[in-house]
């Protein structure tokens, strides 16, 4: 009798020591109302209400096609009906084509990132945002949430602790900043990190290789065995089983069962992530400034300081001489993405929910807000003949500057949001929205000309983030539908459309508005003649940076006339329009180049970085 008491003890507390876990993962739904996977993701829901040994049910990304406010509401209607414990976070849908500037998913879930605790806090879960916000990129972790996630595991962790770690985005070359991500997991007893994004199973190697990943299944796949389908989780010890199950429960399929392998310690340094290179021969390019947030806007100049807003909702003055702080501003701490303006001798910051800002350049300090309703701003404004041209919410105003007053605005015909700059020539402002419109309207009146589309109304093929180039009778654009556009200015009538590349949202112009620039998602730098009504390629140069589709803008250098051109790895190439040769390229970090400015004073280029760093690029004269 007492051996069989002990050997039931013994077995009690290898059950208690070798514990087991259930989670469920639920990923790229895609959910728009009345669609397949409305029905299919009902059906999940149903299914996993009715597995009783599911712990926690983890919504890993992309819930929505587009992310916009209705959409969100509508999914997160349908996962309220999980009885399961539930945590979310947002997908590259949810970030990049937000009509609330990616306030509406943590209003609605109460943050965009988690950290859960099961079995008795042996097992960590935690769960991160990984953009791309509010404009077409690489995913990336702001800096705020890298240090967030240290702190907290800090203080969860203690032995016989492990942590699962999950975000939308793998852990491999689609993540900028993976690196930095694996130096803050590398010090915590990671088991595995999951992902969603791919629409495919796949197991493989972080980075690094210190980790092992798992990518899981989308809601739909039309190539898989079960056609709908979610994933489940069982976490035994150390050991992880991956199993396939069919939305209605009728089947479900092991796909992997394995012990992750964790690199006892590997060397991620950060000297080996940062930028080392040499200015090349006649030019100065040197860093100015690191923040701690990341940095989503382009820079406004003026002849004392260059302006910016962060990740964190701060606005930020640096001095152009010392590169100090000279002021900064707190806003209500959400992440802003419009570039400010300056205008006399005022700084008018756009923000996601405080409306238009007036600072006082001097010492930062708000002056006045102009109203938007409580409508989010995320496109740069532009100022032209002593006005601001703000693009917003459904909506576009003039500012005057002097009085801080809206002249006009527009709000009945436009369909989304406005995201870049608006350009305009005489009494002509174009600007784009992300209702798959191209506008045409007077500066004066507001009064709106024309408006033109590609035939589809889809709106992520629209014209909704590209900053149009005016040549004397046309405007041109370039757009996710891959097209580049020449429209009558007058008619809004269509002069030509090229697909002989794959352009997208990157775009400039030459100083005398005969030839638009245009960076092609396949790397390259094409030249087109656009002084006539035909379309004519002058030249096409392969920069060698592979796949890119970072919308930021193409400048040209006054002082050496070279076409700069930016990527969506912090790359930084200079052309020589004349030769058609690379002058130099250099990579400037790791993440997205928000844009190009230039100083108006001295005709420098200045350039921002995602991952919170500000460049300044200048030509050398002669003596120096």
């Amino acid at each position: 009798m007492k051996r069989f008491v002990i050997t039931l003890l013994i077995g009690m507390f290898a059950v208690i020591a070798i514990w087991s876990t259930r989670i469920v993962v639920l990923s790229d739904l895609h959910v728009v109302e009345g669609n397949e996977c409305d029905v299919a993701l009902r059906q999940a829901v149903s299914t996993i209400n009715g597995l009783a040994d599911v712990e926690l049910v983890v919504v890993d990304g992309d819930m929505t096609n587009e992310g916009s406010d209705a959409q969100i509401v509508y999914v997160k209607n349908i996962l309220d009906s999980i009885i399961k414990p539930l945590v979310v976070i947002p997908g590259n849908h949810e970030n990049n084509w937000s009509q609330s500037a990616t306030t509406t998913f943590p209003a609605l879930f109460g943050d965009d990132r988690f950290i859960t605790t099961l079995r008795s806090d042996s097992l960590v879960i935690a769960g991160l945002n990984c953009g791309p916000y509010m404009k077409m990129g690489d995913g990336h972790i702001k800096q705020e949430d890298l240090h967030w996630l240290d702190v907290t595991l800090s203080r969860l962790s203690r032995p016989g602790v492990k942590v699962l770690n999950f975000c939308h985005y793998p852990l491999n070359g689609d993540l900028d900043n993976a690196a930095d991500y694996e130096r803050v997991l590398s010090r915590y007893p990671v088991l595995v990190h999951i992902n969603g994004h791919y629409h495919a199973w796949q197991k493989y190697r972080s980075a690094s290789d210190m980790f092992d990943c798992v990518s899981v299944r989308a809601l739909e796949m039309k190539n898989d065995k079960f056609r709908f389908g979610f994933t489940i989780l069982d976490v035994e010890g150390d050991s992880l089983t991956v199993s396939n199950m069919a939305a209605d429960g009728s089947n479900c399929d092991v796909v992997y069962d394995f012990v992750p392998r964790r690199l006892p310690r590997l060397d991620v340094s950060r000297d080996k992530d940062s930028a080392e290179f040499q200015s090349p021969a006649g030019w100065n390019i040197e860093k100015i400034w690191t923040d701690s947030a990341s940095i989503f806007t382009r820079l406004a100049i003026d002849s004392d300081n260059i302006y910016f807003s962060t990740s964190t909702g701060f606005i930020k003055a640096i001095n152009k001489d010392s590169g100090m702080l000279a002021w900064q501003t707190a806003t209500s701490g959400r992440a802003l993405f419009s570039k400010p303006t300056v205008a006399c001798g005022k700084l008018f910051v756009p923000t996601t929910c405080d409306g238009i800002l007036v600072v006082n350049t001097v010492n930062g300090l708000i002056a006045n807000v102009i109203g938007t309703g409580g409508m989010p701003v995320v496109a740069d404004g532009l100022l032209y003949n002593s006005a601001i041209y703000q693009g917003g919410m459904k909506t576009l105003r003039r500012i005057n500057p002097q009085t801080e007053n809206v002249e006009w605005s527009i709000d009945s015909i436009i369909g989304n949001y406005c995201q870049a700059m608006p350009s305009a020539d005489g009494r002509d402002l174009f600007f784009g929205a992300w209702d798959s419109y191209l506008y045409c309207v007077d500066t004066e009146t507001g009064s709106v000309k024309w408006r033109w589309n590609n035939g589809r109304e889809v709106n992520m093929l629209g014209p909704g983030n590209v900053v149009p180039v005016v040549t004397r009778n046309s405007v041109v654009i370039v757009a996710p539908d891959r097209y580049m556009t020449a429209i009558d200015r007058k008619t809004g009538k269509t002069l030509w459309r090229d697909n002989s590349v794959k352009y997208r949202e990157s775009l400039g112009v030459s100083p005398d508005s005969t030839i638009a620039y245009a960076k092609t998602m396949d790397g390259e730098l094409i030249a087109v003649d656009i002084s006539g009504e035909e379309y004519r390629r002058r030249w096409i140069v392969d920069m060698g940076i592979g796949y890119d589709h970072a919308p930021c803008i193409i400048a040209t250098h006054s002082g050496s006339g070279c076409v700069i051109a930016g990527s969506r790895r912090g790359i930084v190439t200079a052309i020589n329009p004349v030769t058609q040769a690379i002058e130099w390229q250099l990579a400037l970090g790791k993440s997205e180049i928000n844009g190009f400015d230039t100083d108006p004073v001295t005709g420098d280029i200045y350039v921002s970085l995602i991952e919170g760093t500000i460049w300044k690029i200048s030509k050398l004269r002669p003596s120096e």
